[in-house]
């Protein structure tokens, strides 16, 4: 029997998913939860074999989480399920320590094969975003770019920004002009929309 550990924070969609897990005789969800900083205390408590995580959760996003179990040396195979097939999520979800990327408008045998699969040490990717990822690209931003320019998406001043990332002002500012520049932005919303496309934030 392979143990699944959902992480979904769409109540719907999560009893969905592991009704559906649950048809399948080698299959059983052992644990679920709501948020993605719940993930690595769900997987200590359960020890599931593959971690079943969406991306976007409250706490921590399911990559973050994916990153987490990674450090953690679990064993645990990594399989993110999203709504967003964008190719910079996908590139990060590998950095992350994922073992498989799908999207969940993929057909349900896919997703059992999956898991079975990644059990077995493959790596699972959906070929179109596979495809999609290799002519995109990298993403140019660094990671201290990305923080700067996630954290101005809700319209902070570069003061604010400074206080809360602990940075001076000019820093704030230096990071989000190279920040726009390499998305080939007209302005900050601009770049955080274009990188939010692509999946780089």
């Amino acid at each position: 029997m392979i143990r699944v550990l959902l992480a979904e924070d769409q109540s719907m969609v999560r009893e969905a998913l592991a009704a559906l897990l649950g048809l399948d005789d080698e299959i059983e969800v052992i644990a679920q939860v709501a948020r993605g900083d719940e993930v690595v205390d769900a997987a200590r408590t359960h020890r599931p074999d593959v971690a079943l995580l969406d991306i976007e959760m409250p706490g921590m996003s399911g990559i973050e989480a994916a990153a987490a179990l990674h450090r953690a040396e679990s064993g645990i195979r990594i399989v993110i399920l999203t709504t967003f097939g964008r190719p910079g999520y996908l590139r990060r979800a590998m950095e992350s320590g994922a073992d498989a990327f799908l999207v969940k408008d993929a057909p349900a045998a896919q997703l059992a094969d999956a898991i079975r699969r990644v059990l077995h040490g493959e790596r699972v990717i959906d070929p179109t975003l596979a495809a999609a990822a290799l002519v995109d690209g990298a993403s140019p931003l660094t990671a201290r770019e990305r923080q700067v320019l996630g954290a101005s998406a809700d319209g902070s001043t570069n003061a604010e920004l400074a206080r809360a990332l602990n940075l001076s002002p000019g820093t704030v500012r230096n990071y989000l002009s190279t920040a726009i520049q390499k998305t080939a932005a007209r302005n900050r919303a601009d770049a955080v929309r274009i990188a939010r496309d692509k999946g780089w934030l």
